[in-house]
């Protein structure tokens, strides 16, 4: 974990399905895949920015931040993430895309990762990096994902 005041705020929203953690995860358009995270703005605390990011760019509202899974020097630009999971009420699709006002607009197409299982050439390699910390730090079972949720 870093001492260092976080710059970024990542929303983790984890949910259990035949018997594993799964992670959700996007498809950026032009970056690979990734894990909700933005600036933290000034006077805002990394908790809210998680909350809002997640409603920026998933359109999914959160009603608070249950676990701090503490934060991360990044190898890039020197940026240290809060790592926040975030509680949502109600059930979320399997898959769904979400158009975000990031770069003109973007469509970023959302779907669930099983917690335990590495993250395929398609991740963004920083992003693949905080995996292994998320698998590390993550709170519950990471089971690994039945073939029947593999094939989803």
């Amino acid at each position: 974990m870093s001492d260092l005041a976080p710059t970024k705020a990542c929303a983790i929203v984890l949910r259990q399905r035949d018997n594993a953690t799964e992670l959700l995860v996007f498809r950026h358009p032009l970056a690979g895949i990734q894990i909700v995270k933005g600036k933290i703005e000034r006077g805002e605390s990394s908790q809210a920015a998680a909350l809002r990011e997640l409603w920026e760019e998933a359109g999914i509202r959160a009603t608070r931040v249950t676990a701090d899974l503490g934060t991360w020097a990044s190898p890039y630009e020197a940026q240290v993430w809060a790592l926040h999971v975030c509680e949502v009420t109600g059930e979320l699709p399997d898959t769904w895309t979400h158009r975000t006002a990031d770069d003109g607009g973007l469509d970023f197409e959302f779907f669930w990762h099983p917690l335990p299982n590495a993250p395929t050439a398609e991740w963004h390699p920083v992003f693949a990096a905080a995996w292994r910390l998320l698998v590390a730090r993550s709170p519950g079972p990471t089971a690994p994902a039945s073939p029947a949720a593999s094939s989803r």
